[in-house]
């Protein structure tokens, strides 16, 4: 339980943003000169998100140096896959920041068909790398990888949603 505490503390000083975010985008959308966040911004807020979460990860598989030598190179790259998937949830989140007040229904369907497909792509992606993680590591190592993974993309998605502002209808 301490562990998963932790990593909630984690996230949210990752996302100090968060608290203000409806206003500040409330704000941005009636002021069409300065972007609310930039995208180096982003880019580097995404950095610090996938350092914090694979410092979560080490801390909590508890893997000898054997079982690390093999799992590390694996989650690289299935870290960088999913974020290639991200990349399309932070699209779709600034596409939407930039007209969630004047939203269209065909701009909607959209929108909630990308974000669908890139979640579809990410439990995709981990059921293909579960195999890959199972020859680096453990059958149980492997599941537990995959909770703490699910469990800091559940506490990320709370953070991103808490901060991003209805659609106005």
């Amino acid at each position: 339980m301490t562990r998963i505490l932790a990593i909630a503390l984690l996230l949210t000083t990752l996302f100090p943003w968060c608290a203000s975010a409806q206003q500040a985008a409330t704000s941005a959308a009636q002021s069409t000169e300065t972007p609310l966040v930039t995208d180096q911004e982003i880019q580097l807020l995404r950095q610090d998100i996938q350092s914090g979460r694979k410092q979560v990860v080490a801390i909590n598989m508890a893997l000898t140096d054997s079982e690390a030598q093999k799992f590390w190179p694996v989650y690289d790259s299935y870290a960088a896959e999913a974020s290639k998937i991200n990349d399309t949830k932070v699209a779709v989140i600034k596409d939407y920041a930039a007209h969630y007040q004047n939203l269209s229904d065909e701009q909607a369907q959209s929108m909630v068909k990308k974000w669908t497909d890139a979640d579809q792509a990410l439990v995709q992606l981990r059921l293909k790398y579960f195999s890959q993680f199972q020859k680096a590591v453990s059958g149980v190592k492997a599941a537990r990888f995959f909770q703490i993974d699910r469990r800091i993309s559940l506490l990320v998605d709370v953070q991103l949603s808490s901060s991003i502002p209805l659609a106005t209808p």
